[in-house]
């Protein structure tokens, strides 16, 4: 039988009090209550309608960090534009555009502070610019220009950008400190439309398109150094939206592959992935932005209508304590 330390590395701890910063799957024993305890994270939650974009549009890029402050940027109507929308939990309002229209790309941080990078016009460019809460800035380009590639980021001045279409299929792995793009380690496998979240240290790249109708499953976690393959997920996505704070805790919805969408969502707990609540609009080729405790998925397309508005936003569960009981 497997026992706690060879799983987590430590014996359970004898404590007074609950840790005040546990992790999920760590036990305790709490000596005041005479109890043993855990830290579970349960795999529910729920999308519920939001407000409508200003502009329908696919292959758009997003960043934010709940449902109640995201970022919407670029994309194809199917022509390639620059709008960007910032979303308060109620409405998108339009504000300053990017300066180079362009849908394919990626894009990291906050409402306030973001970055967004590569991205078809429809050829695929190596442009960057940073977001400061009002306008656009062009910054210094990406040493590889792409479309289709993956995004990652915490700021303008934190970001992953991995992944993508140059062509062909490229697993390039560029870091992003507000300045400059440094190359670093490759994913190990090629591909192009996936999907990221994270932060330039922590980092799941998940699913994406390796050849010709070629979807995958496929997800790498990202140590700040290396890229290491881990479990797949449910289903083969790309493109394969997601959001989430670090590469730990993902939360991946929607997305597919043309002509139809998906409504599917899966939520990543750091080793394996569980199929959670569906949205409410299958889509392919929609922006995602925010936490596995608070998301938010927003436009992309479906036969029918065509390019959509519609905004849905996730309420997930956060960790809770739970106490072992010997029923």
């Amino acid at each position: 039988m497997t026992t706690y330390k060879e799983i987590r590395g430590t014996q359970i701890e004898a404590v007074s009090s609950d840790p005040s910063n546990p992790v999920e799957g760590q036990v305790w024993y709490n000596t005041t209550d005479n109890v043993l305890k855990g830290l579970k994270v349960l795999a529910t939650g729920s999308w519920a309608t939001g407000g409508n974009m200003n502009t329908g549009r696919q292959y758009l890029a997003g960043s934010g960090i709940s449902s109640s402050s995201s970022l919407g940027f670029g994309g194809s109507t199917p022509s390639f534009v620059g709008n960007t929308e910032s979303y308060n939990g109620s409405n998108w309002t339009e504000v300053n555009d990017l300066n180079t229209g362009r849908g394919y790309l990626g894009g990291a941080g906050t409402q306030t502070s973001a970055v967004a990078f590569g991205g078809g016009t429809p050829s695929y460019v190596d442009n960057t610019e940073i977001w400061d809460g009002s306008s656009w800035t062009e910054v210094n380009n990406l040493n590889t220009g792409r479309g289709f590639l993956a995004d990652a980021g915490s700021s303008s001045t934190n970001a992953l950008a991995f992944g993508g279409l140059s062509p062909p299929n490229v697993g390039v792995t560029e870091t992003w400190n507000g300045t400059n793009w440094t190359e670093v380690n490759d994913l190990n496998t090629a591909r192009h439309q996936l999907g990221g979240a994270g932060t330039n240290t922590s980092a799941l790249a998940i699913g994406g398109n390796d050849g010709p109708g070629a979807r995958r499953s496929i997800t790498e976690s990202w140590n700040g150094t290396n890229w290491t393959e881990v479990n797949d997920m449910n289903n083969t996505k790309a493109p394969a939206p997601a959001s989430g704070g670090d590469g730990t805790a993902v939360l991946s919805f929607a997305g597919g592959g043309p002509p139809t969408g998906y409504a599917n969502t899966e939520l990543w707990n750091g080793s394996s992935w569980t199929e959670v609540a569906d949205l409410s609009t299958a889509r392919n080729a929609n922006a995602g932005s925010g936490t596995t405790a608070s998301s938010l998925c927003f436009a992309g397309n479906d036969p029918s209508p065509g390019f959509l508005t519609a905004t849905e936003e996730w309420s997930g569960t956060t960790p809770s304590t739970v106490t072992f009981t010997d029923s």
